[in-house]
């Protein structure tokens, strides 16, 4: 696959390194406006590190945009031109809906939307992926790259927000729950390195086990409460100080704020 970033930023240059420790591309042009900070990365065969995007255009057959919301309308009139009947279009970017980017370059495109979240750097994000009608027929190569980062899943454009809070906002708020749970562990008597230590192992345990299994969270959490027990005890007194409540609350709070920036 002959691949193109453009915006060698945070999220750009994490799906870069994927990409590249995964060997899942044949060319891969990496561009920034200051290319001063990623030049290493010409170190890696066939990496190309350039400021011109139509250049990196010109010779990909697969462009994925990872720059800010303000940008984006930018890069694509900027290349509109370029654009043939062999690329695909895969955007990163939040709130810029699929109909706005037929808009600039046309119907007639292969556009794909991608929802990634930051543990892409570790090869664990979550991505949410959608598309135009062409889009569909290319939506296989998203999924075959972000599944190399982690694991993806094809949704409606309309669960796109809904998708960034879950995922990309989500992962603030399990670091959150593991910052809680390392807090009570040095409550309880364990240094600060060991307290997290078995937070974040627990948690990572807790997601194997339903993804491994395929069972529902109650299912797993009745195999660890017993009568009278201290498990059951522990989870009353969270749920009577609103654990659940409060998590959809935010989540909600979450979903509302990023409707209204759209809007804007």
């Amino acid at each position: 696959m002959k691949i193109a970033i453009l915006g060698a930023g945070n999220l750009g240059l994490s799906i870069a390194k994927g990409l590249i420790f995964s060997n899942a591309y044949t060319s891969l042009y990496l561009t920034k406006r200051k290319t001063k900070n990623i030049t290493d990365y010409e170190e890696y065969s066939k990496v190309k590190v350039t400021s011109d995007n139509l250049e990196a255009v010109r010779n990909s057959d697969i462009l994925i945009f990872s720059v800010q919301p303000t940008q984006l309308e930018g890069i694509l009139e900027e290349i509109k031109d370029e654009l043939t009947d062999k690329h695909v279009l895969i955007s990163t970017v939040t709130g810029f809906k699929i109909p706005r980017i037929e808009n600039i370059v046309g119907e007639e495109h292969f556009i794909i939307r991608s929802m990634p979240n930051t543990a892409i750097a570790v090869g664990k994000s979550m991505t949410c992926l959608c598309s135009n009608e062409p889009g569909k027929k290319r939506i296989s190569i998203a999924e075959a790259i972000f599944n190399r980062l982690g694991t993806s899943i094809i949704i409606d454009e309309n669960k796109m927000q809904a998708a960034t809070v879950i995922c990309a906002s989500g992962v603030a708020f399990w670091m959150r729950l593991i910052r809680a749970t390392t807090q009570g562990a040095v409550q309880l008597g364990f240094d600060a390195k060991d307290a997290q230590e078995l937070s974040m192992q627990t948690c990572l345990g807790a997601a194997s086990l339903l993804i491994e299994s395929g069972r529902h969270p109650e299912e797993e959490i009745d195999k660890v409460t017993t009568p009278r027990g201290c498990t059951i005890e522990g989870l009353n007194e969270m749920e009577h100080n609103g654990l659940s409540s409060s998590l959809i609350k935010g989540i909600q709070a979450s979903f509302k704020k990023i409707n209204n920036i759209s809007e804007r």
